[in-house]
Formats: C-alpha cells, structure tokens, sequence
C-alpha cells in the first residue's frame, strides 16, 4: 500500500534564489538566441549558454562585442576578435583582484554567478574571528580561487585544491593580485577525494568546507571522477574533516543537471542528527535588459546554528 500524502514528511531546508548583484566589473548585458552578452571589465564578449532557449529581444547591442566565442559542431569551440585584446586583464570584486583570460573552453577563468556564495563564507569567517575564533577552510575542486581568496581576505587559513596544476598557479597568481601574496593559504594539486581521505587519517579538521565538483572529470593522476557516482563518498570524506565546531560545508552544483531538492537530500542525510539549518537553491544572475535572470546552477549551504 501506497504512503498517503500525510505519511510524508520532506527534509527541512529552505530553497533561494540567489542573484550576484553585486558587482561593478562584470554585467550581464543581455541573452536570447543560445548566447549570453557580457561586460568583463571594458571587454563585451559573446558566449553560448545551453540554457537560454528563449529568443532575443527587439533593441539590443549585439553587434557591439569584442570577442565572440564560435562552438564547434565537431567539440569545443574557437574566439572571434574584432579587436585586439590582452592575453589577460583584471576584474575587481570587493578586495579581490582577479585575472580574466578567454580560454579554449570559452570560460574566462570566474564564473561571477558564485559571487553570492563568496560573501556569504565571508560572513560566516567574518562572524568567527570576531568572536575570537581561528577559522580553517578547505576548497574543494577550487578551481582559479576566488573562493579561497574570499575566504582568506575574511581572516580564514585556506587549503586550496584542484587536480590541474594550471589552474592551482591561475589562484596562486591571484592571491598575489589581491594583495594575499603571504595569506595562510595551502595549494595542493591533488584528486580531491584521495586528498581527503589522507587528510582524515592525518587528523586534519576545518570548520569550512566548499566544495564544486564537475560531472565529470579526471585527477591529478587521470582517477575518473563522476558525480553521481563519487559525490556521496566525497561528503562522507568531507563529514568526517569537519571540527567540534564546525561553522559551515557549501557544495556547488555548476556543470551538472541536478535539482537543487538533489543537494538538499544529500545534506539532509549527510547531518541527519546533527542539527543546523540547510538552504538550497539556485545560483542567477541578472540581465541588465528585459529583466530576465539567467540560471547559473545550484548549491546547497549547512550551516551550525
């Protein structure tokens, strides 16, 4: 037989959306058509976004952009310039400085949607040390690093780690462009879930925990990473690094086609007795045309209470 409607009793999280209202270097111009129109710095630029399947808009400034990124019906994809641009530049966000460069992939290096998630771990750090708290934060899949940069100019010690040596370099570069050149951050180029399992066995705890995993991906040393298979031992890893004390874990959801009710039962179960408030929902950002808002991904945030 069948649970009867009144049988059911969901998780209690809270669900957002969350807008990345905050910034004066990047803008989001406009969308329609399969593309996005975008302000970085005094660069507009031209990328596809599979999700913008509504058309464009009469009056828009589509014709005014310097670089234009052309997918390949083959893979990947090629940049068109109309005019010459630097192999990089920077883009300011609060204290932050961080360096933007077009890359094969058509992504810049930020993704300015995860602004929101920035100042809320900010907040969080921020609230600690002025209880007199030392905070440590591990980032996981930390990419470029303006997490970890977040994290660090609120007064957080910072283990970044990320399986391409790259992009690792790309975050130690930042750090210096911020002015966080000598900050207590640790860059580890390692797979992220044998990190953490060594890392548990070391005794090591943070009392922060970030975490934007691919779909799909490989390590340091070519381990294939999939999400739906390899997401849940990775929050275990990450359950069993979390101090006495623990403040936050926040997990992004940017490449895959999860629901944010998916996160929310992961961190559900993951706290299941622990107590705390989680949150889900999606990450947006704002068209300056139209008054649309253009997804951007999930996360899910556990908070101590």
């Amino acid at each position: 037989m069948s649970p009867s409607t009144s049988d059911f009793s969901p998780p209690s999280f809270h669900q957002q959306l969350l807008l990345a209202e905050g910034w004066a270097d990047y803008e989001l111009l406009d969308t329609g058509g399969g593309m996005k129109l975008e302000r970085w710095g005094e660069a507009v630029l031209v990328r596809p976004d599979p999700q913008i399947i509504w058309p464009r808009g009469p009056g828009g400034r589509w014709d005014r952009w310097d670089g234009f990124y052309h997918r390949s019906e083959t893979g990947g994809g090629r940049w068109e310039f109309r005019r010459p641009l630097p192999d990089s530049w920077t883009m300011r966000y609060g204290a932050l400085t961080l360096k933007i460069r077009p890359t094969d992939f058509k992504h810049t290096g930020l993704f300015p949607e995860q602004a929101v998630n920035w100042d809320w771990t900010a907040r969080k750090i921020a609230d600690a040390r002025a209880a007199g708290r030392e905070v440590n934060v591990l980032n996981l899949f930390g990419y470029t690093g303006a997490a970890t940069l977040a994290a660090a100019a609120a007064g957080a010690a910072v283990c970044h780690v990320d399986a391409s040596k790259g992009v690792v370099q790309w975050c130690r570069e930042n750090a210096a462009l911020s002015g966080l050149g000598d900050a207590p951050i640790r860059f580890i180029t390692d797979d992220c879930l044998k990190f953490t399992a060594r890392e548990a066995r070391r005794g090591r705890r943070y009392d922060g925990i970030i975490l934007d995993p691919p779909a799909y991906g490989r390590g340091s040393a070519g381990e294939v990473w999939k999400l739906e298979d390899d997401l849940w031992p990775l929050l275990v890893e990450c359950r069993a690094l979390l101090s006495e004390r623990p403040l936050f874990l926040l997990i992004n959801g940017y490449a895959s086609k999860l629901s944010p009710l998916v996160l929310g039962n992961l961190l559900a179960q993951l706290f299941a007795g622990r107590g705390g408030r989680i949150t889900v929902g999606e990450l947006g950002l704002p068209t300056q045309r139209a008054g649309l808002v253009l997804p951007c991904g999930i996360c899910g945030r556990w908070e101590a209470e």
